[in-house]
């Protein structure tokens, strides 16, 4: 198995970490009922998607 002949530097092992940061959650709203929903996914509210309805919800 190879190994690193040299040990990286602080500097070096900061500038490769700087793009694991965590990003939050992009949420948007339905068109339909205002809904907030996750982007590309089914309205939980109304299960609109793109405008027309997939999914018919039953109202408890």
């Amino acid at each position: 198995m190879a190994l690193p002949k040299r040990r990286h530097s602080h500097c070096r092992t900061r500038i490769r970490r700087s793009h694991d940061a965590l990003c939050g959650v992009t949420v948007s709203t339905c068109s339909e009922c205002g809904e907030p929903k996750l982007p590309h996914r089914l309205c939980p509210g109304c299960g609109a998607y793109k405008g027309r309805t997939v999914v018919k919800l039953t109202e408890e």
